[in-house]
């Protein structure tokens, strides 16, 4: 099961469960967790939502094998744009817990969460370019939005990645754990769901229209699908999977 889901009082533990792939985003997974998410959505007996990864990793990206045979045709047609479009949409307190490697798609998640909780192991970035590409889920947008131009772009361009202890000094978090994320996040969780569900929910929608209104959403997907078409793409595939240092050729 790539997706596990926990009843706790209150509310919800989601556990990404692709370990071998350090929990990497494929299809299935996104599509399973959008699934959920919309379901709880309803539910008056969950308050609040805990997303998590299983084995010390949060999610290390989207699916390379996926990305690879996509051109710009497939890129536009991606189901995954309305997987996103669900997980954003989830009305209630959402909550990432993340370890180890958020990167790519994996950041992108936790971007979409309204709380952040970082263990002493998590690592942030958004390497895409490092594969000809952009991210493709508003990465970029939401983390200009959180630390600035001047530090958002250091993470795009260069794909850097950074650690808890940065991310948390940078804002992208309000929560550093001293070790792992999740104990201090279902403490957060059970804090929320004994709150008032309906003002919680006007506050998530106020907060997440004024964080976002005027945000290039649409030219940030448009170059990440683009850019599926391009030789580099294809040659930073090939050289992630050869362990190799891409060679670039801007075609």
């Amino acid at each position: 099961m790539d997706l596990i889901i926990t009843p706790q009082e209150g509310w919800r533990l989601l556990t990404l469960n692709r370990p071998t792939a350090r929990n990497a985003l494929n299809t299935g997974l996104l599509a399973d967790l959008a699934g959920v998410l919309a379901g709880l959505a309803d539910d008056p007996t969950c308050r609040a939502v805990v997303v998590t990864g299983a084995e010390g990793h949060f999610a290390a990206g989207a699916d390379i094998a996926e990305i690879e045979g996509k051109g710009p045709i497939e890129g536009a047609a991606d189901p995954r744009k309305g997987h996103w479009a669900t997980i954003r949409a989830f009305p209630k307190p959402l909550i990432a817990a993340v370890d180890g490697f958020a990167l790519g798609g994996g950041f992108e998640l936790a971007l979409m969460a309204d709380c952040m909780v970082l263990g002493a192991t998590a690592r942030l970035g958004l390497p895409e370019t490092s594969l000809g590409l952009i991210p493709g889920a508003g990465g970029g947008q939401r983390l200009l939005a959180l630390v600035g131009r001047a530090r958002a772009t250091r993470m795009v361009l260069t794909g850097e990645i950074i650690d808890a202890a940065t991310a948390q000094d940078w804002g992208i978090a309000g929560w550093l754990a001293d070790g792992p994320a999740l104990p201090v996040a279902k403490a957060l969780a059970t804090t929320l769901a004994a709150r008032a569900p309906l003002a919680l929910m006007a506050a998530k929608r106020a907060l997440v229209a004024g964080d976002e209104a005027g945000l290039g959403f649409p030219g940030e997907r448009a170059g990440f699908e683009a850019l599926l078409g391009t030789a580099d793409k294809a040659e930073g595939i090939r050289a992630f999977r050869d362990k190799r240092k891409p060679v670039f050729r801007g075609q």
